[in-house]
């Protein structure tokens, strides 16, 4: 006789709403990977999650970046075994460009040596070599990818050992995600901006207003999950107008650009080997690297702090100067195919949340920290953060999605975040 799970009843309200109603503000890779995890975890009906997002398109801000600082490593390790989990369920080497990768240190000359580590390399706008290089012996690689040009006195080593290195296409893979918790009956409200939270006669958080499509609405909300990256601050600000707290979240604009490798052959789709690279400083900013599957190059490294953060991730616009500056840094990086020029495939500038400590915030908010707003307690409600991943966002999503997850229905999280906590 085959086994049946038995079917779990999810509580119900009296004014009929499902209990334990969750609204995940925020539909990029970190607000998928929590409603993805808390609908699979059949603790929470899926139907009573409800992921909001104010951009008209959603991913409009996907980059390209992977890698951990040391502080977060217990989330970083969870994360790096969740992201192989996923591909090896779901064929994520076709669904999404999930693949081992080899990373790679590019010195273009002999003084340009990659010293410092941790948190740092931001703020001294350093290669992220350093930080992507973290414990690991370093060895010269006498070969590299095909189309990384290589100068006489430059120095390739490689950071990375056999399988502790891999990366995705996180547009494809966000897409994935979506698809999954929409299959589960996630509610989607896009676009759709979050105005205002309510409480109820005890002082509780109990509802969420939205306004999508010029009308004002309002969802059921007992446990409210801000993951809105460089955005998360004035969301919370806009919520919760009393409280004292500031989320302390920054925003590092970076460039970017997706070219084609003119090397790659079709025929080695299955045997292609991806690359990652750190270059040091030898063009104005520090290159970054990310060969993918299907003979597509991701670069980036080009970040600013003086970009101002615009209201929604659609109203981003390119800087023309800076998409130029990575043409030419493409041309002088790339070794020239013949009859081949570089194939520009997407131009793009996105918004990475940053804190000044370097270290990501994944945590429960005090009721204290709410302006007089309360929540109940254990995992039937509560308000809860994940912002701050800056250039590790993608790398740690899956595993802050799990331990939200967990947060959210009061259960002891997978990973050590006790120095993720938002602070007084």
């Amino acid at each position: 006789m085959p086994l049946i799970a038995p079917r779990r009843d999810f509580r119900m309200s009296s004014s009929g709403c499902v209990d334990n109603t969750t609204v995940v503000l925020g539909a990029g890779i970190i607000g998928l990977c929590t409603a993805y995890y808390l609908s699979e975890s059949g603790n929470t009906d899926p139907k009573s999650i409800h992921l909001v997002d104010s951009s008209p398109e959603l991913f409009r801000c996907a980059s390209g970046l992977a890698g951990f600082a040391p502080s977060v490593s217990s989330l970083g390790a969870l994360s790096f075994k969740l992201h192989a989990d996923l591909a090896k369920a779901h064929s994520g080497r076709t669904t999404w460009g999930y693949s081992p990768s080899i990373g790679i240190s590019l010195s273009q000359d002999s003084e340009s040596a990659v010293s410092g580590s941790g948190e740092d390399w931001l703020e001294s706008k350093a290669s992220r070599a350093q930080v992507a290089s973290h414990n690991r012996p370093w060895e010269e690689d006498q070969t590299g990818p095909a189309w990384l040009r290589r100068t006489e006195d430059g120095i390739m080593e490689v950071i990375s050992r056999d399988g502790t290195t891999a990366q995705i296409d996180p547009l494809r893979f966000c897409q994935w995600l979506l698809g999954k918790c929409r299959e589960r009956g996630v509610q989607v409200h896009q676009p759709a901006r979050a105005i205002s939270v309510s409480k109820n006669g005890g002082g509780i958080l109990n509802r969420i207003r939205i306004s999508k499509d010029g009308a004002e609405t309002e969802l059921p909300c007992t446990r409210l999950v801000i993951t809105c990256g460089a955005w998360t601050p004035r969301v919370f600000s806009t919520l919760f107008p009393s409280a004292s707290t500031r989320i302390p979240v920054s925003s590092l604009a970076g460039h970017s650009l997706l070219v084609r490798n003119p090397h790659f052959k079709p025929v080695e789709l299955e045997t292609e080997v991806c690359h990652a690279v750190f270059a040091t400083d030898t063009l104005g900013f520090s290159p970054e690297w990310f060969a993918r599957i299907g003979g597509e190059l991701y670069l980036a490294g080009l970040n600013s702090t003086s970009i101002p953060l615009p209201e929604v991730a659609t109203d981003v616009q390119a800087s023309p100067k800076a998409i130029e500056q990575l043409k030419q840094c493409a041309k002088a990086m790339m070794v020239n195919a013949p009859g081949k020029e570089v194939e520009v495939l997407r131009e793009g500038l996105c918004f990475r949340p940053v804190t000044s400590s370097g270290r990501p915030l994944v945590s429960r908010i005090p009721d204290e920290k709410l302006g007089g707003m309360r929540t109940r307690g254990g995992g039937i409600g509560g308000v809860f953060i994940a912002a701050g991943h800056g250039a590790w966002g993608i790398s740690h999503a899956p595993g802050t999605g799990l331990v939200l997850a967990e947060l959210i229905e009061g259960r002891s999280p997978s990973a050590k975040i006790e120095a993720l906590a938002l602070l007084s």
